[in-house]
């Protein structure tokens, strides 16, 4: 039996509870039986900088796995290249595996020359809009295989990947895979909710329909018209049922990269019920918020993924998606009765155009999900990432389609997100966590079997 490969990760702490950290420990945790793994754990200010940590016995309990190996070295920040030779050399691995936005590893990848010549350097990418972002090219080409988190994104890469010219060697087929995030479908499933949590979150009223946000409040992910629109819902009904309802948001309700919540609700929605859920909380609390809602919301400008929503499906919550970035491959979207695989990047490419698809018979969608088309796209943009479109959707429409949930009743939606759930545990979405780690597996095996060293120096002729 051939011996394991040591793989480093450099991501945030998969102890913590951020969604990079989140799906990290899903890979690692499903991959243990595959692979050896050492990861360089980042946060803001990481209590525990310069110790490292053997969770071996732990993971080996957790996994059953009996040669099981994990070690984690916190650290401050993402790294550096220092902090990685010292790692290199004490852990000896056989590749590199980084993860989240590549701006954080321009230190990386201003060395992978050098790193290349003995170790591939893999990343796990996602990029949140249109167009593609020719900007991205260097970083590319300074990995050996991307694992892409989203259609749109396998669709980025594979276009942006394999631009020729006399000094870029596009990127060869196997470098370039579909690997959508997967969610652990014993974390997140139809549960009772304890009546402690329950009076936690929404106090003593027996609510008859709760509407659930979880986002960072940031500009881009709308949580401002998120509140409108509810209200705009809430204005709709009889007014024997307005106080009924219940918008809950799980967020920090001020934030200097975004707004004032508590304010927004006062002056916009002051009539009607806003829960904020601002305390930290665990897996098995996330999973009991998605289960005491009737539906969760994410109207996000761009968005990568959107681990919230996809979440929720599988605790068989139904959902009101913007059609952008990530969230479209959790719409289910079907072209004359064939789901949308990776391979029809270049189709998923034109999603956005709600004029062409909206209203067509032949895109069909599941019955999980409203969407919602975004209605006017800015160009928005910064020195680091010059252009990338903010897709804006119409709070009016998006308050239409919590009316439409509102109107089903329990039975209905109860049964749309049973339906959600299949979905999200098939073959067609590939989005449990069992799934992410064979892709995983398989496509890092075969980065290993057809990966050659970096040349030391490429000659041109002037």
């Amino acid at each position: 039996m051939a011996e394991k490969k040591k793989i480093l990760l450099l991501s945030d702490d998969l102890r913590m509870t951020s969604g990079i950290a989140t799906v990290s420990k899903e890979f690692v945790m499903g991959t243990l039986d595959k692979f050896h793994w050492v990861q360089l754990g980042a946060a803001v200010n990481h209590p525990e900088k310069g110790k490292e940590i053997d969770l071996g016995n732990d993971v080996r309990n957790e996994s059953g796995v009996k040669d099981a190996s994990l070690k984690i070295i916190p650290w401050t920040g993402y790294g550096n290249p220092d902090v990685l030779r010292q790692l290199i050399m004490r852990h000896n691995p056989d590749a590199i595996l980084h993860f989240t936005d590549p701006r954080y590893w321009r230190w990386l990848y201003d060395i992978e020359s050098e790193i290349r010549e003995n170790i591939p350097i893999l990343f796990y990418h996602i990029w949140d809009d249109l167009p593609d972002p020719k900007y991205n090219r260097d970083y590319y080409e300074s990995c050996d295989w991307l694992g892409c988190i989203s259609k749109q994104t396998y669709g980025i890469v594979s276009r942006v990947g394999k631009i020729d010219s006399e000094t870029i060697e596009p990127l060869e087929d196997w470098q370039v895979d579909y690997v959508p995030h997967g969610i652990n479908s014993k974390s997140f499933c139809k549960t009772e909710v304890p009546a402690d949590f329950k009076k936690q979150i929404l106090g003593d009223k027996d609510y008859k329909f709760v509407l659930f946000w979880m986002n960072r409040n940031i500009k881009r992910k709308q949580p401002s018209d998120v509140i409108w629109a509810y209200k705009m819902f809430v204005d709709g009904l009889p007014e024997e049922d307005r106080d009924k309802c219940c918008l809950v948001m799980h967020t920090q309700p001020i934030d200097n990269n975004g707004t004032n919540l508590f304010a927004v609700k006062d002056n916009i929605c002051p009539d009607y019920d806003v829960k904020f859920s601002t305390q930290r909380i665990d897996t098995k609390q996330l999973n009991y918020l998605y289960n005491l809602s009737n539906v969760t919301i994410n109207i996000a400008g761009n968005e990568g993924f959107g681990l919230t929503t996809a979440e929720s499906i599988m605790a068989e919550t139904p959902i009101i998606v913007n059609v952008t970035g990530g969230l479209q491959d959790q719409c289910g979207f079907k072209y004359k009765g064939k789901y949308l695989t990776a391979d029809d990047y270049n189709w998923v490419h034109s999603l956005h155009d709600y004029e062409k698809w909206e209203n067509n018979p032949d895109l069909t969608y599941g019955e999980w999900v409203k969407p919602v088309w975004p209605r006017t796209r800015a160009l928005v943009g910064s020195p680091p990432t010059p252009y990338i479109f903010d897709d804006r959707c119409r709070w009016e429409e998006v308050a239409f389609k919590i009316k439409e949930w509102y109107d089903v009743g329990d039975d209905e939606r109860r049964r749309c997100g049973e339906v959600g759930n299949e979905f999200v545990k098939s073959k067609d979405s590939m989005m449990t966590a069992e799934m992410m780690s064979k892709n995983f597996t398989d496509h890092m095996n075969t980065a290993f079997e057809k990966w050659k060293p970096k040349k030391q120096f490429n000659i041109y002729k002037v």
